[in-house]
């Protein structure tokens, strides 16, 4: 399969409109990640337009899991753009830290939260297909394929590295890392060719913001 069947083809029964919202929201994604590795709160305002964007696209698309988590990013935005403001002494860039036990463990809970919310939401997912009517629907899980069972875990993947974000945390990275190689074939395979390009993006900028953020943590310790 080459590079048209994989990324192009798909497109040829989008509306236009469709592919250009799609453009815009991966445009404003990208713009986010980047304020991120900055350490800018501009990752914020950015990351709210795209993900907003993403809402409606992915439900479109049938990806629950996903289209729950830029739900969630959207309110997320909101409150780490209020806990970035707090701790920035020039309301722009902030201070970032290792996560501790206590942390660990309040992702860990958040972690399986995600994974029981996202796989009910699937469970309950013929008949949101169904115009939210029970006529003729049969409620369960086998309708999921590969795409939407790796959506249910990237979804809590991603959900952690949201808060870990938001509370600066320097791990977070590792799990956009992870989450975004995971998402990467899944786009491809839903026909999102633009969007799998975008976190192809997104994986390179997040190991790139690993190693800022932790450069940035270090400085002051060589100093001493």
């Amino acid at each position: 399969m080459n590079f048209y069947d994989l990324f192009l083809k798909p497109y040829e029964s989008y509306q236009t409109y469709q592919i250009i919202l799609e453009i815009i929201a991966s445009a404003f994604g990208i713009a986010s990640v980047y304020f991120s590795v900055k350490k800018n709160i501009w990752v914020y305002p950015t990351g709210i337009i795209s993900t907003v964007l993403y809402v409606y696209i992915l439900f479109a698309f049938g990806l629950l899991g996903d289209m729950m988590i830029n739900f969630y990013y959207t309110v997320m935005s909101i409150y780490g753009w209020i806990l970035w403001s707090k701790s920035s002494e020039d309301h722009i860039h902030v201070e970032v830290s290792w996560t501790n036990k206590k942390e660990w463990a309040i992702a860990g809970i958040l972690f399986l939260i995600s994974l029981i919310l996202v796989t009910i939401v699937y469970y309950f997912k013929p008949f949101i297909d169904n115009q939210f009517s029970m006529i003729n629907v049969e409620l369960g899980l086998y309708h999921l394929d590969w795409a939407n069972w790796l959506d249910v875990f990237t979804t809590a993947i991603f959900l952690v590295g949201m808060w870990l974000m938001a509370k600066r945390k320097i791990e977070n990275w590792i799990f956009w890392i992870v989450g975004d190689l995971i998402v990467i074939p899944m786009m491809i395979y839903k026909g999102l060719g633009i969007t799998s390009i975008q976190f192809f993006i997104f994986t390179a900028m997040a190991i790139v913001g690993y190693l800022e953020w932790k450069q940035s943590y270090e400085k002051p310790k060589l100093r001493i």
